[in-house]
């Protein structure tokens, strides 16, 4: 353990506690500073149905419960032999004030008073702002004091992140030809060196020829396995990712699938479209997407009656299921199916807001926009799934529209970094624009 003036102090902002609500815990044996200013934020978002709200009374319990007897106006102990202690900071002035400094009154310059005034009173630590608020960190550092993000759980190398695939060269032709012949080779004569990954895929090139194959590492029977390109609900894969990841889908094996990749490479489309082509299989397949809130308020602020106000935030899942219906005529019988899994509910199209707390049996899910969670959320959707349930989230690392999480932090990272390898779990990262000439011009040059 540290000596008493080696270990640093980290007050602790509002945003941090609602991403994880055990975030006091998870400084080693360094101490912990809550503003007051802190739970009087926190208190304001304990009602309500969301995740975040969640995260707050979590939070509160747990202080309540770690404080006892104690006054919180002191250092009392964290649970575990090995941790610090943590207090309350009251509202301070400290030499700066930050909200004359700022020129406005606001919680958050309240924060930056608490941690500078123990700054002052504690001149031998080190005194750390905890944020995943990137403004308040600047407005921190600004006032000399020392800001950092909230790093429990945040995926270190994005760059390096697990893409579920792997193209090798200069193939022995007799391998191609045994895959084409057999429908599988022997993962260790083609690949040396290297353990296999449960349903990793593979793009085998031969040497001499143009002729390729696709692969996927079956960890049932230990070897690889040719991967055919199908159609599904008449949606055909148009390069050899979009192919893997509707495999991965339509794998009855796989039961969580992870879709990653940019606007137009067709993760929702291609979720869908399998999904649809396994209708028999599930009781009903849910479509959900996260509604991220303008200005913290949810869409109970938005005019209208609930199919008003969610209804622009699905649209465009409504827009993937009218492109898939658009490749039948109207008098064909998978048309009129389509329009009937609508009308009896088979097919559902909702917020997650509304999913959360229901068991999800016998049920096909894909999440769309899934960077928009936190690993807190997928975790949470993910332990809801029971017998016979697949669950598929697709979505941007780098697209992320919800305050206080990153290309590191998100929910959808999290999962792909986390769990690859596993024999239940597949992940393909799409790379090519398929959406039209146009889109991918723009996306390439502007």
């Amino acid at each position: 353990m540290a000596k008493k003036n080696d270990r640093k102090v980290f007050v602790i902002d509002t945003s941090a506690i609602l991403f994880d609500h055990h975030a006091i815990h998870n400084f080693k044996e360094h101490d912990v500073a809550i503003p007051i200013t802190v739970l009087e934020e926190i208190d304001r978002f304990k009602k309500g149905n969301d995740v975040i709200n969640f995260e707050a009374r979590e939070f509160i319990r747990n202080i309540d419960k770690l404080s006892g007897q104690f006054s919180l106006q002191d250092w009392i102990p964290l649970n575990g032999p090995t941790k610090g202690k943590i207090k309350v900071l009251m509202h301070e002035k400290a030499g700066i004030d930050a909200n004359q400094v700022f020129g406005e009154k606001k919680a958050d310059h309240n924060i930056l008073n608490a941690a500078l005034h123990l700054k002052e009173q504690m001149p031998e630590r080190k005194v750390i702002l905890v944020s995943k608020d990137i403004n308040l960190r600047l407005k921190a550092k600004s006032l000399n004091l020392q800001a950092e993000d909230y790093n429990t759980g945040k995926v270190k190398d994005i760059e390096g992140l697990y893409t579920g695939k792997t193209v090798i060269e200069n193939v022995n032709k007799k391998f191609i030809d045994q895959i084409y012949k057999d429908g599988f080779c022997n993962f260790s004569e083609l690949v040396k060196k290297g353990k296999p990954i449960a349903n990793h895929y593979y793009i085998l090139r031969s040497k001499y020829e143009s002729n390729s194959a696709l692969a996927c590492f079956n960890p049932t029977i230990g070897r690889l396995e040719r991967v055919m390109k199908e159609t599904a609900y008449g949606i055909r894969p148009r390069n050899a990712e979009q192919t893997f990841a509707m495999h991965a889908v339509l794998n009855p094996d796989v039961k969580l699938v992870t879709i990653q990749g940019v606007a137009g490479t067709g993760k929702t489309l291609i979720a869908l479209a399998s999904a649809l082509q396994m209708k028999q299989s599930y009781r009903q397949i849910y479509l959900a997407r996260p509604i991220v809130p303008l200005s913290n308020k949810d869409i109970g602020y938005l005019p209208g009656d609930i199919k008003s106000k969610i209804n622009p935030y699905m649209e465009p899942l409504w827009d993937n299921l009218k492109f898939i219906q658009g490749q039948y005529k109207e008098t064909d019988k998978e048309f009129q199916k389509i329009t009937d899994m609508v009308d009896n509910e088979k097919l559902h199209i909702t917020p997650l807001a509304y999913i959360r707390g229901r068991s999800l049996s016998n049920i096909c899910f894909i999440i769309d926009e899934a960077q928009n969670l936190t690993p807190h959320e997928v975790k949470t959707i993910i332990t809801r799934a029971g017998e016979n349930t697949k669950i598929i989230f697709t979505g941007d690392v780098n697209q992320i529209d919800t305050p206080y999480l990153d290309s590191h932090s998100n929910g959808l990272s999290h999962i792909i970094d986390k769990l690859k390898g596993n024999n239940l779990y597949a992940h393909i990262t799409l790379e090519r624009g398929e959406r039209s000439e146009l889109a991918n011009l723009a996306g390439n040059l502007l």
